[in-house]
């Protein structure tokens, strides 16, 4: 691992991000303490959404671990109802709705978290998402365009035809066809999205999540192992790389890559690579730590 210095780990968290409108860096919160609202405007129940939920997400979790209190709201014009439980599945905490809520006291800014275009949001800095595609055909045959929503002619369950039931408005846009696949093993997907930079698009397909799902559990193998070990604390130099990296414009795949090394240098005792993964998943979410307790 590179040199270090170790007042690094303990400096004063400043996490800043692009902001979409300038393309210059901005602090995420301006005032520590100050409340910093984190907005997702997501369009529909699709994995381009989902990302941006995501994102929003992990945004929400870095500034609480820098102590900054957070107000996280869901602006989502087309079938939110479908959209938060499938955000649930994803580990993704629950947010408020965005049209029923006025200013906070003492809100000293709003980050917007879009896969829109960033005149469509409010004031405030914009956090810019990629789309996501699915790159096979979904259930029923239906394919996917390039941005990850549902062609057209898709029809949620909601919207079929029934003799006691009017079709519901062609401006609600289905629900993506492959949701049900994508979230047959959430942490997988989850995994997948954290993989890739926010700002680069994401192609999935089966095996992408295949390959996620085997590090998972590889790497919940690991922390179960190395949980039967002498705990011993989070190295300074570890702590300060996912630190750096989290706070570089939410830089996961940078966090995921010190877990990778963490995993393979041979200096590091077992239960310092325990801490690690457990101090990690505070932010990732990823639920290392479920195998605790199984037999090796």
């Amino acid at each position: 691992m590179p040199a270090y210095d170790r007042s690094a780990a303990y400096a004063q968290p400043v996490l800043r991000i692009l902001d979409a409108r300038t393309g210059e860096p901005v602090p995420a919160a301006p005032a520590r303490r100050g409340l910093t609202r984190v907005e997702a405007r997501a369009c529909g129940p699709d994995p381009t959404a989902l990302r941006v939920l995501l994102t929003a997400d992990l945004l929400v979790r870095a500034l609480e671990l820098g102590g900054t209190p957070v107000w996280a709201t869901l602006a989502a014009p087309h079938r939110p109802a479908d959209l938060r439980p499938a955000a649930t599945t994803l580990s993704i905490r629950p947010f408020e709705d965005a049209h029923d809520v006025t200013p906070g006291l003492g809100e000293r800014q709003t980050l917007h978290v879009t896969s829109e275009t960033p005149d469509a949001c409010g004031g405030g800095p914009v956090v810019w998402v990629a789309p996501v595609e699915w790159t096979e055909e979904a259930m029923g045959g239906q394919g996917t365009d390039a941005a990850g929503h549902a062609p057209e002619s898709t029809l949620s369950p909601a919207s079929e035809s029934a003799p006691d039931r009017a079709p519901e408005p062609t401006a609600q846009p289905p629900a993506h066809p492959a949701l049900l696949v994508l979230l047959s093993d959430p942490a997988a997907l989850r995994l997948a999205l954290l993989s890739v930079p926010r700002a680069e698009p994401v192609r999935l397909d089966s095996g992408v999540l295949e390959e996620a799902a085997g590090r998972l559990a590889r790497w919940r193998r690991a922390v179960s192992g190395w949980a039967r070990q002498p705990s011993r604390p989070v190295p300074d130099e570890v702590r300060a790389r996912l630190r750096s990296a989290w706070e570089d414009d939410l830089d996961l795949p940078g966090v995921l890559q010190v877990l990778r090394d963490v995993e393979s240098a041979p200096e590091l005792p077992d239960g310092a690579r325990f801490e690690t993964y457990v101090y990690a998943d505070r932010l990732l979410a990823l639920d290392l730590a479920r195998d605790l307790g199984s037999p090796a």
